[in-house]
């Protein structure tokens, strides 16, 4: 029992200053990673940043910490530190290879997020579907299209390829096309499109609306009509004003003329 209690107090005597001085370096090291990485969630909220790369990046930064604290504790106790290092570098090499596409998701998520190119309920053209944002996440953004359907896009390839965002600006132009038959009276038929514009009161005065002949067509006259509205009038004024335009003409008797040929048969002698 004698020997038993010897070697305690040497080994207490030998390793004990070593284990103290590893304790202090976890536990104060502990402490500076969640101070820091609060910090850094404070900051990145007053800066605006949205709130799942602000949380993703104090995760980030405290891990690395804690990484970095566990590694000098065990240097503390006399444990050989440079073949970690090693053994963390070749795993995250490894890793990285064998998750290249989820770790450039997660770099074009890092851009989406920080750049801010559409935000949540922005209707959007991206990766060749389009629909409104509902969720943009990490690795993957997450879009309804019009008729409810959930559509899950990875990243890179949102932002390997163009973006067009509806919804980026307050006002947006109609464009629409309408034609009229050749017999028709053009100045009457423009007259029409110009007072259904007016009589609209989401049509916006600045910039003012546009009526034009754009085409002599093989089978019509065709105006193009571009009224200005606010974004979110966009898709009401484009049915309501078509409608409108053929009960128009219809009233007041100008032609919707529908592609026709005409076959003109020779009999031969």
């Amino acid at each position: 029992m004698q020997n038993v209690a010897q070697i305690v107090v040497e080994l207490v005597r030998v390793y004990g200053p070593d284990v103290l001085k590893a304790l202090a370096v976890l536990v104060i090291g502990w402490l500076i990673a969640r101070a820091l990485a609060g910090i850094a969630r404070r900051v990145l909220d007053r800066s605006k940043v949205e709130a799942t790369l602000a949380s993703f990046a104090s995760r980030l930064l405290y891990a690395a910490m804690i990484t970095l604290v566990l590694i000098t504790t065990l240097g503390k106790l006399g444990v050989p530190t440079a073949s970690f290092v090693a053994v963390i570098g070749a795993a995250g090499l490894a890793v990285g290879f064998a998750l290249q596409g989820s770790l450039s998701n997660f770099a074009a998520g890092i851009m989406l997020i920080g750049f801010r190119p559409f935000k949540v309920g922005d209707f959007v053209e991206a990766a060749g579907v389009s629909g409104t944002i509902e969720e943009i996440q990490i690795f993957a953004t997450r879009l309804r299209t019009p008729d409810n359907k959930a559509i899950i896009v990875p990243n890179a390839a949102i932002t390997g390829a163009n973006i067009t965002n509806y919804s980026a600006k307050d006002t947006r132009r109609v464009d629409m096309v309408f034609g009229i038959s050749y017999d028709d009276d053009l100045k009457k038929a423009k007259t029409i499109l110009e007072e259904l514009q007016a009589d609209d009161d989401r049509v916006l005065d600045d910039p003012a609306p546009k009526v034009a002949l754009v085409e002599l067509a093989d089978s019509s006259v065709n105006f193009v009509v571009r009224p200005w509205v606010k974004t979110a009038d966009y898709w009401d004024v484009l049915f309501d004003m078509t409608e409108a335009v053929k009960l128009a003409f219809d009233e007041r008797n100008i032609t919707i003329p529908f592609p026709q040929s005409d076959v003109h048969l020779h009999q031969a002698s």
